[in-house]
């Protein structure tokens, strides 16, 4: 995994169980703010129900109607942030979401259930 997925999955637990570090908040505000953006939303969700929950660059900009170059900075804001991989393959980029990235934010943010007894 990469770097925010893991810093994330590897916090203390949610935002309510314990008060987070200064460190561990950065890094999940790091993630939040790569989250925060309408046109990074629609590209999780794209290359996440794409065929194979992969996705072309080339297959990215048309849906998004934005050009080539802002959807790349868009996909590399997510690549930094640990929510999606990058594969080379000869002249395109193959994107795909990080196993358990999304699991990884919900549960940073969950609160826990109230014992109903």
């Amino acid at each position: 995994m990469t770097g925010a997925t893991m810093t994330i999955s590897a916090c203390c637990g949610t935002l309510t169980s314990e008060p987070l570090s200064a460190p561990d908040a950065a890094e999940l505000a790091r993630t939040l703010k790569a989250l925060a953006d309408p046109a990074r939303l629609r590209l999780i969700s794209l290359v996440a129900s794409h065929d194979g929950a992969e996705a072309c660059v080339c297959d990215l900009v048309e849906p998004l109607g934005l050009s080539q170059p802002t959807v790349s900075h868009h996909l590399k804001v997510l690549v930094d942030a640990g929510l999606l991989t990058r594969d080379k393959r000869g002249v395109w980029a193959y994107y795909a979401l990080v196993p358990g990235a999304l699991e990884a934010v919900a549960g940073a943010l969950a609160s826990p259930v109230a014992d109903p007894r």
